[in-house]
This record gives structure tokens, sequence and C-alpha cells, in this order.
């Protein structure tokens, strides 16, 4: 004898067919109230539950993630606000500064002060060549003067941009950036100072060696970076003019 297939029912509804059907038709149980009542699904308890009752506990659930999501939005928006009357009190104050040493200090209040950090470099390139037996960097407070041959040697590939660039850097480099710190920084956003040529460089440092990564957003690094370029050359032709005076009286003795 030969095995045959029992042969299907062809008008019988596959499970498919039924969900393709509600979902062409999805008005169908309106009306139909006595069969609502008699569908039940599992539920998470181990009871039963009708699909009405599945209804509303998936509708308070998506109500309570959109109150989550809408509170993390409303905490996001107040940091934002805080963040942005921090930073037009530091570009207001970076604004009126007459001297590099007055916007350097400005700058270390504000990062130290308002945004809760731990450090601040303001660092310019001298302008010449430094005298052989001078040292090649001198800081005074958070303005760091260096010399830019020894900032490239030192620094590399990290002035070629435009963007700040956040990590944790090697130690040489910390201590280049952070000169005469007790507490030794872990973490750097960095970000070059330019107005058509490289002017130095802008540095905010943390304790915590995680603080700083290269997934963080640089919105306001770029908005404080943009506002030193522009108002760094004037105030270094008069720094570069000022300085060699201490020279010529020393010179005329």
């Amino acid at each position: 004898m030969t095995d045959q297939a029992e042969p299907q029912t062809s008008g019988a509804a596959t499970e498919e067919d039924v969900v393709a059907y509600l979902k062409a038709h999805p008005e169908f149980f309106v009306g139909q109230s006595d069969l609502l009542r008699t569908l039940t699904l599992p539920h998470d308890s181990g009871r039963a539950i009708s699909l009405v009752e599945r209804q509303v506990h998936l509708f308070r659930e998506q109500r309570d993630m959109l109150r989550h999501e809408l509170g993390e939005l409303i905490e996001i928006a107040r940091h934002n606000d805080r963040l942005f009357e921090k930073s037009k009190r530091l570009l207001t104050q970076v604004i009126e500064a007459r001297t590099i040493t007055e916007m350097a200090s400005v700058i270390d209040d504000s990062i130290r002060g308002d945004f809760g950090l731990d450090a601040a470099s303001l660092i310019i390139f001298e302008q010449g060549t430094l005298k052989p037996d001078a040292d090649t960097s001198a800081a005074e407070g958070a303005l760091v003067r260096v010399n830019r041959k020894e900032a490239e040697t030192l620094l590399g590939s990290l002035l070629e941009g435009q963007r700040a660039v956040c990590g944790q850097f090697r130690i040489d480099q910390r201590a280049f950036l952070f000169p005469q710190r007790d507490t030794p920084i872990a973490s750097v956003a960095l970000v070059p100072l330019r107005h058509g040529d490289l002017l130095g460089l802008f540095a905010i440092g943390s304790q915590q060696s995680g603080y700083f990564d290269e997934s963080m957003g640089s919105m306001f690094l770029s908005y404080l970076s943009d506002t030193l370029s522009r108002l760094l050359p004037p105030l270094m032709a008069r720094h570069s003019q000022l300085e060699p005076v201490s020279d010529r009286v020393a010179e005329s003795r």
C-alpha cells in the first residue's frame, strides 16, 4: 500500500489568516463586547485576564514610559539652561578682559567655580624664538606661555584639528598642559585656538580618569574657543609689546 497524506481542509483559517484579518480590520471588535469578555490572555501574575484588561495594562505601561521620558527631557532642558547661563557669564567676562593674564584668570575661576572642574589652562605660543638659556615654558596661574616647537613635538597630531579632543593623554602631555600642580590631572579636553594661524591651546582637566572621553560633546568648548581665537590676537600683540620693557631696562644698566 502507498501512504497518502490526508488532504487539508481548504476552508480552514490558519493563525496567520486570523492575524492578517484583524490587522486589516482593526475595528472588528467594535460592538463585540460579549466576545471581548470571553477572550483571555496570560498575565505576569499567572492568572488569565480579559483582552480589555490587557489593553488597559498596556496603556498604563505606555503612560508610565512617556512620563519617564518627559521627566528626562525636562531635566535635560534644565541642565542646558544652567549650562547656558554659566557659559554666557564666562563669555561676557572673557570679552571684558583687558589682558591675557586677566582672561586666563577669569577662565580659571569659572571652570573651577561655576563648572566644578579641577583645572583650566590658556596656553599661548611665544612669538619669536626664546633665548637658549631661557625656560621653554612659563606658567602664570592658568596662563601658560610655551615654545611652539616644544608643543608640536610633545602633542603632535593633537594640534592638527580644530575640534576638541578628549581623553586621558600621556602623563608628560598632561604635565605640559597643566604645570605646577600638586594633584595630577587624569583626563583632559583640549582644543586648539586658531585665527588663521595656530595661536595656542585651551585645556580643561579633571582628576577623574573617565570624566573626559572621546564620546563627549564639544559644543561649549567650540563656542569658547571661537571667542578666544578672535580675542587673543590683539591681546597677544599688546602682551609682546609690554614684555620686552623689562629686558630693555636691564640692558641699559
